[in-house]
């Protein structure tokens, strides 16, 4: 399902985007991205922060979040029309 997600007002077009609750009652979410050589500074300083203001607008859902799991399929997107598919795991701070 492709979904836009905003962290910290950052518009994501993110695709495979799955929703649920946790045993303890927080959210989770998950998706995947493309980020580009363009990009590819500005998003993963926005995702070394670790400290989220999450925005699902689709759904009217907002909350803080950390990262739950990241991985990346490409690690040089410094080179110039490079793509790297990113695949994110937030979690509701308690």
């Amino acid at each position: 399902m492709e979904k836009i997600v905003k962290i910290n007002d950052r518009a994501l077009h993110t695709y495979d985007f799955y929703k649920e609750k946790q045993a303890d009652r927080r959210m989770k979410i998950g998706f995947k991205f493309n980020v580009n050589s363009e990009n590819y500074h500005d998003v993963t300083t926005l995702l070394y922060k670790n400290d989220f203001v999450v925005e699902i607008p689709e759904d009217k859902v907002v909350f803080s979040a950390v990262i739950g799991n990241y991985t990346t399929s490409i690690t040089n997107l410094y080179k110039e029309n490079n793509v790297g598919k990113f695949s994110l795991e937030l979690i509701e701070k308690k």
